[in-house]
Order: structure tokens, then sequence, then C-alpha cells
């Protein structure tokens, strides 16, 4: 999809993109989740659907799907954090006025960026969840602006937890990148060479 009907796209349909924002914002206040203790959750769910804004007429094939990849980038966290199920994600979609075609696609990107249960980090995002990724539609691309949000906040910012992310996601990279490598000629699994690039720039600075 060129960028420009991408965009005309967003801007036909600004009014269905600002409720799917609000509701998730609320959702995610509902439950008093905040993003480095002292932010309102929504300020890394607005940098994560930056990077569809930015980048999703990269992997975006039909016009129909960008209101799921904008729900799956707001409500990524959703089931994982607020309390949601698979069923709630699906059922707000079509509150918010996604088809069924578009509410099972959004529902699916967030399923499929759930962590699953664990003690640890490696445990929470083991091969198990990457394979999940890798096999839905879109799911990587999310993710992928999902570690560039929380890569471009933790490089710019200075206190302690942040200081230790950075390490944290630096040494990540390689693996992150070839865990959510689809190898596929299916462009709604692929994976843009620009966000690429960021992070590799982000670990440089």
């Amino acid at each position: 999809m060129t960028k420009k009907d991408f965009d005309q796209y967003i801007t036909t349909h600004r009014a269905e993109l600002e409720r799917i924002r609000e509701y998730a914002h609320r959702l995610h206040a509902s439950v008093n989740q905040f993003y480095d203790s002292n932010r309102p959750y929504s300020y890394h769910l607005d940098m994560v659907a930056q990077g569809v804004f930015d980048y999703g007429h990269e992997v975006c094939q039909t016009g129909s799907d960008i209101l799921p990849l904008f729900f799956g980038a707001w409500f990524h966290d959703s089931i994982e954090d607020a309390r949601q199920t698979y069923n709630d994600t699906r059922k707000t979609a079509h509150h918010l006025g996604l088809n069924d075609t578009q509410a099972f696609l959004a529902a699916e990107i967030v399923y499929a960026l759930t962590n699953d249960k664990g003690r640890t980090r490696s445990e929470r995002a083991g091969e198990r969840y990457y394979a999940g990724i890798r096999e839905t539609p879109y799911a990587p691309f999310v993710k992928l602006c999902d570690r560039l949000a929380n890569m471009t906040y933790s490089f710019s910012h200075s206190d302690e937890s942040n200081s230790g992310m950075r390490g944290v996601y630096a040494k990540e990279l390689p693996h992150f990148l070839a865990a959510i490598d689809v190898q596929s000629d299916d462009p709604r699994l692929s994976l843009p060479a620009s966000i690429i690039e960021r992070l590799h720039a982000l670990c440089r600075e």
C-alpha cells in the first residue's frame, strides 16, 4: 500500500481511530496501570500506535486491515495487563465498529502479543510466545512497534530503571529480531527495514 493511500484512509477514518484510542486509554486507566511508574499507560500505547502511523503502509495490504492494525497497537497489552480475555477483546473490536473479519484479525494480533505465564522475562517470552507472533498476520510488525516504543523511551530517559533496560534491550536485540522474523513472502508478516535500522541506531547512540 502506498503511504498516500494509507494516510488517506487514516484521514477518512479519524473518528473510528480516535474511538479505539480513547477506549484503550480508559481501559488501562481503569486498572491503574502506569508506564515507568509515573506516566499513564496511554503514553506507551500511543507510542506503539505512532509506529503504525509512521510505518504501517510498509506492511498493510488493504484498507480493511488498517483499523485492526491500529486496534492491535492500542490494545496489545489489554489481555496481559488489563484483565481482558480474548473474547472480551473481540467483542470490544465489534463495539468499536470493526466488522467480523476485522474484529477477528484485531483479537488475533492482541492474543499473539500476550506474554505466556512465567516467573522470568525469558519464560514469559519464550519460543511458544514468539511462534504465535510469527504465525499471526501483522503481529510481528506490531511487536516491532512495541519494541521501538520501549527502546525509544528507554534510550531517551535517564532514570535508574531505564538505564537498566537500555542494556537489556541492546543485548536482546539480535535474538528478538530473529525470533519475530518469519522469512515469508506474505507482506503481512514482514518487518520494515527502516524500523530495524532505527533500533540498531538507538543502540549505537
